[in-house]
């Protein structure tokens, strides 16, 4: 858990931006949302403080605040336009959204998803934007698997073999293809909200990780649940079809999609099959079927197509 310092500090930033915003917000109580070494939110009434990554700074934060400040049909604008310092770590305020509920699959919103991400890559890159970081994410998570002692030996090494065989650039060791667009940089339907809550549209959050890169990332994480067998193909062809019908970028308007996707989506299935070794090690458990299954599709990744292996198609 989150050092206790840290975590009532937060609690009292997110209590004084309510109250400046809502003096009779109605609640006193602060409630965390996310307590994880990379970040803590905690919610009061109508306001979320943040504390982002240990290694954030404000020259690769702010600029990505700003980014989303003059998008705000797309990214939930931040109500400090500039991070603050507590205990060591950056913190910003947002106004509370409804998140999507896990327990109701059959409501998730592909295609509003779908439409911001399209809105996201066709938006002009701002100057002085950070690169986006999923590659860099991924290659964390590798390394995290390569130092976790007691993980599952077979499952390990079809992981670093499907890692080992991709593209520099996928692998975070070379810069991303051009041309770059804006892009979320880790996409899910945990990073997207409602607001003003609890009925009001779908945008996207979490800046962390925002940046200019390769579009196809942002599609990846759905792609490859898809091609695990993880997420239907409805599911599936709902998201794509409405990112398509957006104008979005990443993929091509018709035809197959997966010479552009095929790289991210090995990627994000090595990054989640590494995050769920290291997880099951720590734990001391076997890995579950949907842990084994992400395991199972890095062991089958055939090599390839040479056209694949410096960049990334249109």
């Amino acid at each position: 858990m989150t050092a206790h310092p840290l975590l009532s500090g937060l609690a009292a930033r997110a209590e004084a931006a309510a109250h400046s915003l809502a003096p009779d917000c109605g609640s006193c109580t602060a409630v965390t949302l996310a307590d994880r070494p990379d970040a803590l939110v905690v919610r009061h009434a109508g306001t979320v403080a943040k504390a982002h990554p240990p290694d954030s700074t404000p020259a690769d934060l702010v600029p990505r605040l700003t980014t989303a400040a003059r998008l705000p049909g797309l990214l939930l604008p931040p109500l400090t336009p500039a991070p603050a310092d507590l205990h060591g770590r950056l913190v910003t305020c947002w106004p509370y959204g409804r998140p999507v509920d896990p327990a109701d699959p059959d409501a998730a919103p592909w295609e509003e998803a779908a439409a911001l991400l399209a809105g996201l890559h066709r938006a002009p890159v701002p100057a002085g934007l950070p690169v986006m970081r999923g590659p860099a994410k991924a290659a964390l998570a590798v390394a995290r698997l390569r130092s976790t002692t007691g993980a599952p030996r077979p499952a390990a090494s079809a992981v670093l073999r499907a890692w080992d065989a991709l593209p520099a650039w996928a692998r975070d060791e070379a810069p991303q293809p051009a041309p770059a667009a804006l892009c979320h940089g880790d996409f899910h339907l945990g990073q997207l909200v409602r607001h003003p809550a609890p009925d009001g549209p779908w945008l996207l959050i979490d800046v962390d990780d925002l940046g200019t890169g390769v579009p196809a990332w942002d599609l990846a994480r759905p792609a490859a649940w898809y091609a695990c067998g993880l997420l239907p193909s409805d599911e599936w062809s709902r998201f794509l079809t409405a990112y398509r019908a957006a104008g979005g970028t990443a993929v091509p308007t018709e035809g197959d999609p997966w010479p552009a996707l095929d790289v991210p989506a090995r990627a994000l299935t090595v990054q989640t099959a590494a995050r769920a070794i290291a997880k099951a090690a720590y734990e001391g458990r076997a890995l579950d079927e949907v842990e084994q299954c992400l395991v199972d599709a890095c062991d089958r990744m055939v090599p390839l197509p040479p056209e694949l292996t410096q960049g990334s198609p249109k």
